[in-house]
């Protein structure tokens, strides 16, 4: 099997002495390459610093990670790899469009398609304004079209969606699984956003204080609906085997289309529904569980 990235008995302290603060602790992961691989934890897990140290942007304490097979920071590695990791910062004097055409000139790209990832990413439009006026969300699209100019083999990503509207956000995991299912291009991806990871990964790590919890396929994750009403009784009699109780409120096992139809059948029967909503179901049981203290 061929890796996109590994991580050996991987440890990174800031600090020294009783100060310093581990961020990894003898952590190993393989994420092999294909489809689009989550990295989930809560702020403080160690996300952010296993792809810095992948880049080779800073130096493990101890073990080793590595980047289609190679050691972090190899050149042979970093010229078929994209990044884009947190919030990403430009030259506030150039415009979208020049800035695109300074990063592929500095790497090396042969005719990058600039005007085609301004175009994919959503910021056509703003081409030729100067990144200063840029909104964070747009900022963010301009860190994709950047970090896929020179068409990386593996793409990491961290929180991609931050800053943007909810349909900059549906915009974006649209295209996080063109890029995994059409491009061929593996995507590493780290979000807080649940649903977001629910819809466009095919397996996820979770992380917490530094350590690996557990590797999840999400094929065997089902989105339900939440439903708060009352009773409690009559939702789980109308959902018979499709319904179970969470709490206060009922998970039901049904597909997006027959929502309109149990809302409607819930109200005949005398049922008040206070919330119904979506949920990762299993996936955010599963991030409570692994990540808790």
């Amino acid at each position: 099997m061929s890796f996109a990235l590994q991580a050996i008995g991987l440890s990174k302290t800031f600090g020294s002495g009783a100060g310093g603060v581990k961020a990894l602790d003898d952590f190993s992961l393989d994420i092999p390459r294909g489809g689009v691989f989550g990295v989930l934890g809560p702020n403080g897990a160690g996300k952010s610093t296993l792809f810095r140290l992948a880049l080779g942007l800073i130096k493990p304490t101890g073990g080793e990670v590595r980047l289609l097979e190679q050691p972090a920071g190899d050149p042979r590695a970093l010229r078929r790899i994209g990044s884009m990791i947190e919030t990403p910062r430009f030259h506030p004097y150039l415009t979208a469009r020049e800035t695109l055409v300074m990063l592929s000139t500095q790497s090396g790209a042969a005719s990058p398609d600039i005007a085609g990832w301004l175009a994919r990413v959503g910021i056509a439009d703003a081409a030729d304004r100067k990144t200063k006026g840029f909104s964070v969300g747009m900022k963010q699209r301009l860190g994709l079209a950047a970090a896929l100019i020179t068409r990386p083999e593996v793409v990491i990503l961290d929180e991609p969606t931050s800053g943007m509207d909810p349909s900059g956000i549906l915009e974006i995991r649209a295209l996080i699984r063109e890029l995994a299912d059409r491009d061929g291009v593996t995507v590493i991806l780290a979000s807080h956003q649940l649903d977001e990871v629910q819809r466009v990964c095919n397996r996820v790590a979770f992380l917490a204080k530094g350590k690996l919890t557990a590797v999840e396929d999400l094929s065997q994750t089902e989105e339900k609906l939440r439903i708060l009403a009352t009773p409690q009784a009559a939702v789980l009699d109308i959902l018979g085997k499709r319904g179970t109780a969470d709490g206060e409120a009922v998970l039901a096992a049904i597909a997006r289309p027959e929502a309109p139809d149990l809302i409607r059948a819930l109200a005949t029967r005398g049922v008040d529904v206070v919330e119904a909503r979506w949920v990762g179901g299993d996936l955010e049981r599963a991030y409570l569980f692994h990540t808790r203290s």
